[in-house]
């Protein structure tokens, strides 16, 4: 019987994997695709999340060093300052890489396949072949631990979906740029020295190139650009009924996900992530999703009152020339998220 088995093998899996390692526990990762694993994402880690690497003791991937967040409309621009460290523009692939490396370093097991069908008693929990003392799902947005487990909740808010491609062209900024149109937002992430990653996020469900079109500026900059193929997720929403079946907890996107509208997927995944670990190695799992919902707060409020904004193009308007008017509520706003 092994300590911790872990259902799926992207960032937050391998963060519970390392950490249980590092607590002294026998670690086994289950995962389908093979690594290193590819997403639409955007790609910017928050300084907490850098931070967060870093105490996991990942060697810290090659990209670009992000100072900010900036906001245009192609009228108003509005930016501000991380207060705390810098934040880093990392490949995906990158960023897995090197997360996979840690894991084994330190002698986690890392198997191909599916999880399957769960079954627990009052001491262990059985999946893949395998038995566990405890389970924990980072199997994503649609996480079908969580659909197993019955934990699945419907939600009546619009669904939101993204899609994100990669550009041939010297950054031209160390903050990532959000340009905001009346019904998407794309989130420019400087990746590496001549590459940038571009993610439109939207309601509409359309191609790539009708959404870019939304933001002339940013469109006639990469016009010629030599360009990657386009990568979608989608919906974005996801929730959850708990955070905890007996002796499964859920961490990162299958604990529940809100929008990548504020870019916190990593670090709330490694957040989340340790949080877990932490409450397994005192045998308390009981504690984690209380502990879920504090470490999620901030980022929920924030997340839900922007994605209410950009609910009606008046409002969607509003967000940056309102971000302009009032740089200290902006600051705060960036400074929260960090």
């Amino acid at each position: 019987m092994i300590d911790v088995l872990v259902a799926g093998g992207g960032p937050a899996g391998l963060a519970a994997a390392i950490q249980a390692a590092r607590a002294g526990m026998e670690a086994v990762v289950v995962e389908p695709r093979a690594y290193p694993v590819d997403k639409a994402c955007g790609e910017g880690i928050m300084p907490s999340g850098v931070a967060a690497l870093d105490e996991l003791g990942v060697t810290r991937p090659p990209g670009h060093e992000l100072r900010g967040i900036r906001y245009t409309d192609g009228t108003h621009t509005a930016q501000a300052a991380f207060r705390d460290g810098h934040g880093l523009g990392v490949r995906r692939l990158a960023l897995h890489t090197a997360l996979h490396r840690r894991a084994v370093e330190l002698g986690v097991r890392l198997l191909p396949g599916k999880v399957g069908g769960i079954h627990q008693d009052h001491d262990t929990v059985s999946a893949a072949g395998m038995t566990a003392r405890w389970l924990i799902a980072a199997d994503g947005l649609h996480s079908p631990v969580r659909r197993y487990l019955g934990l699945d909740l419907a939600g009546s808010a619009p669904r939101r979906y993204g899609m994100r491609r990669h550009y041939r062209i010297a950054p031209w900024t160390d903050f990532v740029e959000v340009h905001w149109s009346r019904h998407a937002e794309a989130y420019v992430t400087p990746v590496g020295d001549g590459l940038v990653g571009v993610a439109v996020l939207s309601r509409d469900r359309r191609p790539y190139d009708e959404h870019l079109a939304a933001f002339p500026a940013l469109a006639a900059a990469l016009r010629g650009r030599e360009a990657g193929p386009v990568r979608g997720a989608g919906p974005l929403r996801a929730r959850a009924r708990s955070r905890r079946a007996g002796r499964v907890l859920l961490i990162g996107d299958a604990a529940g996900y809100v929008d990548a509208l504020t870019g916190e997927g990593i670090a709330l995944a490694t957040a989340t992530a340790t949080a877990a670990v932490a409450c397994l190695a005192v045998g308390r799992p009981e504690d984690y999703p209380a502990h879920w919902a504090r470490l999620t707060r901030r980022h929920r409020l924030l997340t839900e009152a922007l994605l209410r904004a950009t609910r009606h193009a008046a409002g969607s308007r509003l967000i940056v020339p309102t971000a302009r008017r009032v740089p200290v509520l902006f600051r705060a706003a960036v400074h929260a998220l960090q």
